[in-house]
């Protein structure tokens, strides 16, 4: 797939395939995501690294959330962005986005250098069943 052919009405999420933390979180929004707003594409796939490279981003240590022809998103933006678009009794942590972001961004990169020691690794991305591998752009 190229950049070109992703999906304009729909907000990708750019997560780490091998881990544990990452497919949790990726489980929790697959199943919140009752409007059908977000695909997905792992960080270390083709697609994933076209998409960085088309953003510019650089030695990304993040959960991207990218929305094809708008803007992206890193640390902890990406994760209020999902909450807010997620809803239901999730929305009260959005509360925390009136904290400084650099402490925001403190907190996320603390839990990110140290998520594979925390919560282990796979040995390869998350395969899809049938019923959501629409959700997995290639």
């Amino acid at each position: 797939m190229e950049i070109s052919e992703l999906p304009k009405d729909k907000k990708i999420i750019l997560f780490d395939g091998v881990c544990n933390l990452c497919d949790s979180s990726l489980q929790f929004v697959i199943k919140h995501d009752l409007k059908d707003i977000f695909r997905f594409v792992p960080l270390q796939s083709e697609l994933g690294q076209k998409i960085i490279n088309h953003i510019g981003a650089i030695s990304i240590d993040s959960t991207i959330l990218y929305e094809p022809e708008k803007n992206w998103y890193i640390k902890s933006d990406v994760a209020f962005k999902i909450i807010k678009e997620v809803g239901g009794p999730y929305k009260f942590l959005l509360v925390l986005s009136i904290l400084p972001k650099s402490i925001l961004d403190y907190v996320y990169d603390y839990i990110a250098k140290n998520r594979y020691k925390w919560f282990g690794t796979k040995e390869c991305c998350m395969i899809p069943t049938t019923k959501l591998q629409f959700k997995f752009l290639a």
